[in-house]
């Protein structure tokens, strides 16, 4: 099989679980991080799938691998090489597709539950799941672009995650680990401390509550992946 090609943007916003995930399959994946300069390829035919990670960058920022990368999942999708997305990799696809990125009411940063909506699209993806408890770092959000339909809802944010064939893209994050979560609430410390929202939390309860929510959310994660597995292309 092709390798999955897996972008990331930030240095610790890595696969995190999701390499976790593919290396207990044998499914083999090829990081490219854009972050330490690697370029973003010229095509897609060298890879079964496309994975876009997080970043603190907005995909409306003026910075040359965005366009590129746009493209790139605009590719994939004509070609049907499925698309996966997490949280800035989300809005990267939804800006690829037509959406539009802007701010979210609220800046939304911490473990909250997120919905899953009545939709047979959401019970393939999700199956009889209707709620969880996702992790969020994120302060804007996208619109749902032609032809998607939103599987994932909450309260302070009401595009979750949507799909569209076989193509997956959230707005919140299930790839988190302990590792993970240590590294952005340090890294975060300063912007969690200027936020006015009544959806952030503070480092001391988010790294509280990963030992409770984070074997659930492994396996939604699963649920998830092994669902977007099933469109790789050979």
């Amino acid at each position: 099989m092709k390798p999955v090609a897996l972008f990331r943007h930030a240095p610790i916003e890595g696969p995190g679980y999701f390499a976790d995930f593919l290396a207990a399959r044998a499914i083999p994946w090829q990081l490219i991080a854009v972050d330490a300069g690697d370029a973003v390829p010229d095509n897609i035919t060298n890879f079964s799938g496309l994975v876009f990670m997080g970043g603190p960058m907005s995909v409306n920022d003026d910075l040359p691998w965005i366009a590129p990368v746009l493209t790139r999942i605009r590719e994939a999708i004509a070609a049907g090489v499925p698309v996966l997305g997490h949280c800035l990799g989300g809005q990267l696809m939804a800006k690829a597709l037509g959406g539009e990125v802007t701010a979210n009411p609220v800046k939304e940063i911490g473990w909250a539950e997120v919905t899953r909506t009545d939709t047979p699209e959401a019970r393939q993806w999700l199956g009889e799941t209707s709620q969880f408890t996702a992790f969020h770092w994120h302060g804007e959000t996208f619109s749902l672009p032609e032809g998607a339909v939103r599987i994932l809802g909450s309260a302070h944010c009401r595009n979750q995650a949507f799909v569209l064939g076989p193509n997956l893209g959230m707005q919140c994050h299930v790839e988190m680990t302990p590792e993970m979560i240590a590294a952005w609430c340090e890294a975060g410390a300063e912007e969690i401390a200027r936020a006015i929202s009544p959806a952030v939390q503070s480092p001391t309860t988010m790294l509280a509550h990963a030992p409770e929510y984070l074997p659930d959310l492994h396996a939604l994660a699963d649920q998830l992946y092994s669902h977007w597995l099933t469109g790789l292309r050979n």
